[in-house]
């Protein structure tokens, strides 16, 4: 296991009364194949369909939080072609505030673009084309618009053409006075808790994966990589394990919630869906484990349907599914 050195604690971010949540990470169209099995090197396999889905870890989030009632927003980047048309028009026609979103008009420019594979048991494998989403500059964003959030949800950039979209996150971590939520996707897991630290020191609640949590602490406990992120600021933490449920903790509180038993159609997004479950009950200022259960039961119900979308619930879909636990 490896330790890595955690700045003083830092429990006391301020509380605030506003309701707007913006999402900051990439925005990606999704092209998805679905296919007879997830090829490996030097294997031929077959696709029986595909569909195109607006896509992007916290733009799925967000609008999840947008259909539960969540004022919402966007900080992100486009090209001016297709794809990005499609992008902001889906964010809009959600209802999410695409004000923010910073668009390019290089003829070279492409916005951003996933190719997804999802095979019959719903497993999935992922390429990515980043296009412009690592090319968000300071100069791209407006402080005073994330100053008046209740929340940032940030997620990972692919960061192969450029740092710079990393680099504005982590500046805008250091100054906001919004509460921050981080959702470290395997791209910002393999960089470690050290290099994750601004987001981490600040988080009012951080949300891994069991697998990304190892590669941000070194530790296979899950418990005790959960402590760590503790121990280094966070206030909460999440911890997705997909069939397995969740783990949470808040540094007292340690809590496994199985997951909910459903019929899986497709799992592409059932880490954001849980994201906007679980943010949706913290604004709520539900308890550590309420909100647990609310992130399990948005995520069983988005894996039901195709699509990271799709499938997200609303209000009174989420409502009507808790209280019939």
């Amino acid at each position: 296991m490896t330790k890595t050195p955690q700045p003083p604690k830092n429990k006391t971010l301020p509380t605030h009364t506003h309701t707007t949540v913006l999402g900051f990470g990439a925005l990606n169209l999704d092209r998805i194949y679905y296919v007879d099995r997830i090829v490996r090197p030097d294997e031929e396999g077959f696709i029986s369909s595909t569909e195109n889905h607006p896509g992007g870890s916290a733009a799925n989030t967000i609008v999840g939080l947008s259909r539960l009632g969540t004022a919402t927003g966007y900080i992100g980047k486009v090209a001016g072609d297709e794809s990005g048309r499609i992008l902001l028009d889906d964010l809009s026609s959600e209802g999410v505030d695409t004000t923010s979103v910073s668009i390019t008009n290089n003829q070279n420019d492409r916005s951003g673009e996933c190719l997804i594979m999802v095979d019959g048991r719903g497993d999935r494998g992922i390429l990515v084309d980043p296009g412009v989403n690592d090319t968000i500059s300071t100069a791209d964003v407006d402080m005073n618009q994330i100053n008046s959030a209740a929340l940032i949800h940030m997620t990972s950039f692919v960061c192969r053409n450029s740092d710079t979209s990393f680099e504005t996150q982590k500046h805008v971590a250091a100054r906001t006075t919004a509460d921050i939520s981080l959702d470290p996707g395997t791209l910002y897991a393999e960089l470690g808790m050290e290099a994750l630290m601004e987001f981490i020191s600040r988080a009012r609640v951080v949300l891994p994966s069991d697998h990304e949590l190892q590669l941000m602490t070194g530790c296979e406990d899950v418990h005790e990589g959960a402590s760590m992120l503790i121990d280094a600021g966070a206030q909460w933490v999440a911890v997705k394990m997909g069939a397995d449920g969740c783990y949470v903790t808040n540094g007292s509180i340690q809590k496994q919630i199985p997951a909910q038993k459903v019929v899986v159609v497709d799992t592409t997004g059932a880490g954001d869906a849980f994201n906007a479950g679980f943010i949706y009950g913290m604004l709520q200022g539900k308890t550590i484990v309420t909100c647990a259960l609310m992130g399990n039961i948005t995520a069983s119900i988005k894996i039901t349907k195709r699509g990271a979308r799709s499938g997200l619930p609303h209000r009174d879909q989420l409502d009507a599914a808790i209280t019939g636990l």
